[in-house]
């Protein structure tokens, strides 16, 4: 990181980078060490370098490394679990690129699980048509790879930890330049630099069932939403069908990865759930396991994955072995009791090829970006893959780009100094919230209670541009739980159909008619949400 003291700031520094990255999953690192070594880069995370959904992941990257495998198989996966959402073009670079960079990783000594002759594992997940899915340390893919990613780094990389970026910096004409961060003791630092990339995940702590990071609320794009950003389908979130159930509450997911290895779905009458719904069963897209076991949940029967014809399963799932056990479970009963929860936003900041947004100096890549390669529902483990990808191909772009900016040395020292007197805004209790998204815009919704829960969150006192600067650490991220909860909400009333991860009982079936390839985009214009529909055709935003 570059420090310059400020003459006319009285000695304060002014912290200032060549790229700010916003986030520390695997989009974020892949950015950072794809950068040209000679800029200074400096990483911003809410909490540690390890504190990520990426960290977490127990699933794999999905890339075509088999030899009966090939890109057009796994281009028509994609599309399928989809539902055609998608822009085609970024799903085609999206497994092309992806096998070369996996190969790439690969051939560094990324630390892929391999069988006993040398050759990688590759597992089965759902809605893939072959085994294309590499793991690293059995369920503990994204620890491994993250702490591989670290090891990587550049020394020119300089890290901001547990400081929350709630505001983004512009100039006159709009442009971002820089984040305004928050402590937890609510010290205000600001950091300056021409390029900021917001690679700060999802949003899955908008609901009381999620397998996300605590620390995962949408931060990145509630702040990009207010600095002027496009985002675009919300309403997609995809809920994962088999989190850990135990006494009323999830506990962590059980990854897609167990049924890939032959587990199966039965409910308390020892009946097969998923026999009959899909021609795949419980390796079904993701939308459609949800769907089945929220239904079965709805009707009071438990349902549980039967892990009985998996042999070494401790040894092949040590993670989810560890977290079993530490919630009570007997594993020797061969079964595991499971629920749905929020995994995956499918939308986010609204970005062209490569990473780029409508606000000049702003970029978006990962789980916080709405790329277009996952349409309505994502297949398993094109996750880790689009943070490849997409990471990659930004750092390109920026490697290639020569940029500077001219701070306000007045704003900069503003921004520095403790704001005293915050106001305490606390309108709402956090688990109560929690628990309204996951009734009223949650796996299964309908117009009456997304209208009832849309007025709901309109009577809460906060303002779309509310000043963010007089408010109590805990109290911004509740308000950008509801920034992001209105965007969804709103989303979700206006799709007037069912499609992947949004499922309407009230129209439950796919209107390609009106609703194929539209998606729905928000925007804040002088202080009030602005809502349109748009065609998803790739453009290049801003030039």
């Amino acid at each position: 990181m570059c420090q310059d003291t400020c003459k006319y700031c009285g000695g304060v520094n002014v912290k200032k980078a060549d790229v700010i990255i916003v986030g520390s999953g695997l989009a974020a690192l892949q950015t950072a060490r794809e950068l040209n070594p000679e800029l200074n880069v400096m990483i911003i995370t809410k909490g540690t370098r390890r504190g990520s959904n990426s960290y977490m992941a127990q699933g794999g990257i999905a890339a075509v490394v088999a030899k009966d495998d090939n890109i057009a198989r796994h281009f028509e996966d994609t599309l399928e679990a989809g539902r055609g959402h998608q822009i085609e073009e970024e799903v085609h670079s999206l497994v092309t690129e992806g096998q070369r960079i996996v190969q790439e990783l690969v051939d560094e000594g990324a630390p892929f699980d391999r069988n006993n002759d040398g050759t990688l594992s590759l597992g089965m997940e759902g809605a893939h048509s072959r085994k294309r899915i590499l793991h690293c340390g059995g369920d503990e893919t994204g620890r491994f790879l993250i702490e591989h990613f670290l090891k990587t780094l550049s020394e020119n990389i300089s890290w901001v930890e547990e400081e929350m970026v709630f505001e983004l910096l512009q100039n006159s004409e709009g442009a971002c330049i820089g984040v305004k961060t928050m402590n937890r003791q609510g010290a205000v630092h600001a950091y300056y630099a021409p390029i900021v990339v917001m690679a700060a995940g999802g949003a899955g702590g908008l609901y009381s069932s999620t397998s996300n990071h605590p620390t995962v609320t949408g931060d990145g794009m509630a702040a990009a939403f207010r600095a002027g950003a496009y985002i675009a389908d919300a309403e997609f979130i995809q809920y994962h069908p088999t989190l850990l159930y135990v006494d009323g509450k999830t506990k962590g997911l059980v990854s897609e990865a167990v049924r890939g290895e032959g587990a199966h779905l039965f409910n308390d009458a020892g009946e097969r759930i998923m026999e009959g719904i899909h021609p795949l069963k419980e390796l079904a897209p993701r939308h459609v396991v949800a769907q089945r076991i929220f239904e079965q949940r709805q009707m009071g029967r438990d349902v549980y994955l039967s892990i009985k014809l998996i042999n070494e399963f401790e040894r092949k799932f040590p993670s989810i072995s560890a977290m079993c056990k530490e919630n009570g479970i007997d594993l020797s009963l061969g079964r595991i009791p499971v629920s749905p929860g929020c995994h995956f936003m499918m939308g986010g900041i609204v970005i062209d090829s490569a990473g780029k947004t409508n606000v000049e100096g702003l970029y978006a890549v990962g789980e916080a970006a709405c790329s277009g390669v996952h349409g309505a529902n994502r297949l398993a483990s094109n996750s880790l893959l689009e943070g490849l990808v997409y990471g990659k191909r930004l750092a390109d772009w920026i490697n290639a780009q020569k940029k500077s900016i001219s701070i306000n040395p007045k704003k900069m020292l503003e921004a520095e100094q403790q704001s005293p007197g915050r106001k305490a805004a606390a309108p709402f209790d956090v688990k109560e919230f929690q628990e309204r998204m996951m009734e009223s815009a949650g796996i299964i919704r309908n117009g009456q209670k997304l209208e009832e829960h849309l007025n709901w969150l309109q009577n809460i006192e906060f303002g779309l541009d509310e000043n963010l600067d007089a408010l109590k650490p805990e109290d911004i991220g509740k308000y950008f739980m509801w920034v992001n909860s209105l965007i969804v909400t709103r989303a979700a009333l206006l799709r007037t159909e069912s499609r992947g991860g949004h499922i309407r009982s009230d129209y439950q079936e796919e209107d390609d008619s009106f609703w194929m390839k539209r998606r729905i985009v928000h925007a804040l214009e002088d202080g009030e949400m602005r809502t349109w529909l748009d065609e998803q055709v790739k453009t290049k935003i801003y030039a």
